[in-house]
């Protein structure tokens, strides 16, 4: 009995003293504040996050893909994927026209869809979905094909009369979201609006709207663009490039967040000029911004983090600076990946990669995060 009760303080001793010194070495203070205005609660963050850098740990635990081999494990042009609550993984192979289904092992179950004018054939599809009704949403023109989990096609809505429709989501009400473009000819101006439509997609209302081009200037293949991703509670996360900064919409489309960060502008490199959309297109002239927009896109796990990819890239060039914010909008730490996320789902991270042969490959990585 004795040297029980003199093991346990001292395990439970070494134990605290491993936490203090381990939380010691990653945390600071959150250095932020957090005020009502209007209504809308202002999440106002500083440049430094909460946690050091090696805030999170991967662990890689699947690699689907092969340069030579079993045709089921090659791929030609990967556009998107998806995971549903089972983890298996549908693949959009925007080359071969079809979607190949793999499990959580990375074994191939099936292949489905292909080119054509037919129902649920393809003409140029661009990305895949999940639904939380549990359909596969294939988005293709301005066209979006619904199908099973096994591939059994179920209708198809068109988006023909919308000026571009495209990068749909939705929600659990079956609402669907895209970004449509308004184009007036005679004023030669151009507006990009976010817009929400119900299940048949009749127009309901616009959540948010920022200016196009105009006739007659100068395009700038850097131009500043928005992206959203719509939370478990319907809510809707807007980010415009522009400002550091990320809107929150409730389902009815009133502001109720804002979340800003401080931040220092990334000069754009002239080989990233040289590699710019512009080159491509030699009719056109040209007006390159000499700084980069405000963060390029994000993502958000199932916990409700969200994860900023920015410009910044580390000192070797190789990875990107990511930006981690919690649910409730403070900066809690900045990450390094070779890759872009692409799926977060049940403590998995998802990616296309690509290796220096130009072969693609579907990863899954286990993810801790450590605080």
């Amino acid at each position: 009995m004795k040297s029980k009760t003199k093991v346990i303080p001292a395990v439970l001793f070494l134990s605290v003293i491993i936490m203090l010194v381990s939380c010691g070495k990653q945390k600071s203070e959150w250095k932020g504040t957090i005020e009502e205005a209007d209504g809308v609660t202002v999440v106002n963050n500083p440049k430094e996050p909460i946690y050091s850098e090696n805030a999170v740990s991967l662990e890689e635990e699947l690699s689907i893909g092969e340069a030579e081999g079993r045709k089921e494990y090659m791929f030609s042009q990967v556009r998107s994927i998806a995971v549903d609550d089972e983890e298996n993984i549908y693949v959009l192979d925007r080359k071969e026209v079809h979607i190949k289904v793999f499990d959580k092992d990375g074994e191939y179950l099936r292949t489905f869809g292909k080119k054509g004018q037919g129902p649920g054939e393809f003409n140029i599809p661009s990305s895949i979905l999940i639904t939380p009704q549990n359909e596969i949403v294939v988005e293709d023109s301005r066209v979006l094909h619904f199908f099973t989990f096994k591939g059994e096609f179920i209708k198809s809505l068109f988006a023909a009369k919308i000026q571009f429709f495209g990068r749909t989501s939705m929600d659990s009400q079956s609402s669907i979201y895209a970004m449509t473009a308004i184009i007036n000819m005679e004023k030669g101006t151009s507006s990009y609006e976010l817009k929400k439509f119900d299940s048949n997609l009749n127009f309901l209302n616009t959540v948010a709207s920022i200016p196009g081009p105009k006739a007659g200037e100068p395009f700038d293949p850097f131009i500043p663009l928005f992206y959203w991703k719509i939370c478990e509670n319907d809510n809707i996360i807007y980010g415009y490039q522009k400002n550091y900064e990320f809107l929150v919409f409730n389902p009815e489309g009133k502001l109720i967040k804002k979340i800003v960060k401080e931040h220092t502008p990334v000069k754009i490199k002239e080989e990233e000029k040289e590699k710019s959309p512009g080159d491509s297109l030699p009719p056109l002239k040209y007006a390159l911004s000499g700084f980069h927009t405000a963060f390029f896109t994000f993502s958000l796990d199932e916990e409700g983090r969200i994860i900023v990819q920015t410009w910044e890239k580390t000192e070797d060039r190789e990875r990107y600076y990511y930006d981690v914010f919690d649910p409730e909008g403070k900066y809690i730490a900045k990450v390094s990946f070779k890759f872009r996320p692409q799926i977060w789902k049940n403590h998995k991270l998802y990616t296309i990669e690509e290796d220096e042969e130009g072969f693609q490959r579907i990863k899954r990585y286990k993810i801790t995060w450590k605080y």
